[in-house]
């Protein structure tokens, strides 16, 4: 038993490595590179710290280069996801009556063994896994993967600090107790640090988990569990469950210890999650926490006011890092008229520029879409853009799936501003964009806030802070994260808290303490230390 009123270290954010030509990482990275490339793995479940081998593999491909194997996993079926729940529900007595410092400590420590001996492991199992480049696996996998590890350990801390008021001879306190049951984690392909979180948050605050990754993203999501297991979690805590979603997402919600669900994904599959809770709601011993940050369709608008250069480039990041597959990324734009020549030079102008390939190669800005599924999707929303009345392509536009599945970075101009890919979700290396009049600004802002379901992210780019004003008012439900003369992109942890409303998702923070308290329940305790040993109050005696 350890007594003390103990303080995590105090968080600061990863600094981002440059992997410039000649810089040590560099070298370091590219061995970690060809040295995975040449191996193929054989992935099992990871059930109460025992490897399950169930003999129904997939097979998991490079998106660059889908002719190359890295691995072949073993995918559960209903019967590995009960023994998940039961492992998970054996652990949780354990796990939970540990004391907290001990708890994140385990996670503090996975934050360094990342920042130093497991940083390449992890970044080039991103790489080739998820085919981003090594600046997007950097940001992504390693910094802010190490990002969450010390922040919520330091929001577990606050948290667990907050405590009522007490009156004189009584002392009130607040115990934050984990959830009653099982956390169910759904992580999606794009991001290894999403699928850190989603299944870390739960555990450090006592919960323990059943972790379905997504079949894209296994192989840097098993490397993930690895370092996990290195860094000293014990059995159970956290259950690895790949397979198909439809197999384990069904067992998953089924029984009836489920205490919540941490989700990332599509709002279709998050809305068909919300729906069989609801079905089986009489079943349930407690109502499950349901916390999802689903899908976007993040916009970019621009004041006539607006630095065009700054807006060009804003554009082409927040449009075309990691191949647009980002909940963040920009996929529409509205353009005054006044600057539109001068914003379409620029923006031909670098994408020009862009090189496209294997992300091996580290000249490439960007690589290949995640798998057939995608490509098919995005090569049909662009060839019908090539054909329409209604819109036009204006740079890119080439589709080619003969090595890895490359869609070039794609722009779309709508001459309707509510053409399909205005409104649709595609999650790729497409951006469609509208040019409006000038004297329509009021209107237009209306007509960005109205056209799509989603609210997740969006960026406003004007010099005029009247103009930056009146949007930050017409557009406030329009985005959870809001940027004024910035991409809609890179939200960092502790800095800004990621999340958005309507389809976008429950909104519950990522990356802030708004999210930890979704994986607790608390108990308030009053102790009175002289208890009243008579019935009647003084009111009650007569004149």
């Amino acid at each position: 038993m350890t007594h003390g009123a103990f303080r995590t270290p105090l968080p600061v954010n990863e600094p981002v490595k440059g992997y410039a030509p000649g810089s040590p990482e560099r070298a370091s990275l590219k061995a970690e590179l060809a040295r995975q490339a040449g191996e193929q793995l054989e992935i099992p479940l990871v059930i109460g710290g025992r490897e399950v081998r169930t003999g129904d593999l997939e097979t998991i491909t490079v998106p660059h280069r889908h002719a190359h194997v890295l691995a072949r996993v073993h995918r559960a079926g209903p019967e590995h996801v009960a023994q998940a729940i039961e492992a998970a529900s054996a652990a949780k007595r354990d796990w939970e009556a540990l004391p907290w410092e001990e708890r994140v400590a385990v996670f503090l420590r996975v934050g360094e063994l990342l920042a130093g001996p497991w940083r390449d492991a992890i970044n080039a199992a991103t790489m080739l896994g998820q085919s981003k480049t090594v600046h997007q696996a950097e940001i992504d996998s390693a910094c802010e993967t190490i990002d969450f590890m010390r922040f919520n350990a330091h929001f577990a801390e606050r948290l667990y600090s907050e405590q009522p008021q007490s009156s004189p001879g009584v002392w009130n306190r607040l115990e934050h107790r984990p959830l009653d049951g099982y956390v169910f984690a759904i992580s999606p392909f794009n991001f290894t640090s999403i699928a850190a979180n989603l299944a870390t948050a739960p555990a450090m605050l006592g919960n323990t988990v059943v972790w379905k990754p997504a079949s894209t993203s296994i192989y840097s999501n098993y490397k993930l569990m690895k370092l996990y297991e290195a860094a000293g979690l014990p059995p159970g805590v956290i259950n690895f469950v790949p397979g198909a979603g439809a197999v384990v997402g069904d067992a998953g919600i089924a029984d009836r210890r489920l205490a919540g669900v941490h989700f990332t994904g599509s709002t279709g599959v998050f809305n068909g999650i919300w729906s069989t809770v609801g079905k089986n709601i009489a079943k349930y011993g407690q109502y499950p926490r349901l916390v999802g940050e689903t899908g976007g369709k993040d916009f970019v608008f621009a004041h006539a006011s607006a630095n065009p250069t700054a807006l060009a480039v804003a554009l082409v990041r927040g449009a075309f890092e990691y191949q647009g597959q980002k909940c963040s990324a920009a996929s529409r734009a509205y353009i005054p008229r006044s600057l539109w020549k001068s914003v379409s030079e620029q923006l031909g102008a670098m994408l020009a520029q862009l090189k496209m390939g294997d992300v091996a190669n580290f000249t490439n800005f960007v690589g290949a879409v995640i798998d057939k599924r995608s490509y098919d999707k995005l090569a049909g929303a662009v060839n019908a853009a090539k054909s329409s009345n209604a819109a036009r392509v204006i740079f890119g536009g080439k589709c080619d799936a003969s090595v890895g599945w490359f869609i070039e970075p794609t722009v779309i101009e709508a001459l309707d501003p509510k053409y399909d890919t205005m409104c649709t979700e595609l999650f790729g290396p497409v951006l469609t964009l509208h040019v409006y009049d000038d004297a329509k600004y009021a209107e237009t802002l209306a007509l960005c806030n109205s056209t799509s379901d989603y609210a997740l992210t969006g960026a406003i780019f004007a010099d005029d802070r009247a103009a930056v004003r009146q949007a930050v008012e017409a557009l406030r439900f329009a985005a959870g994260n809001f940027y004024i003369n910035d991409k809609p992109t890179g939200a960092v942890v502790g800095q800004q808290p990621f999340g958005g409303s309507r389809a976008s998702g429950t909104n519950d923070k990522a990356g802030s303490i708004l999210n930890l308290l979704r994986w607790v329940s608390p108990r308030t305790i009053k102790e009175t230390f002289v208890p009243p040993t008579d019935w009647r109050y003084p009111f009650l005696a007569g004149e």
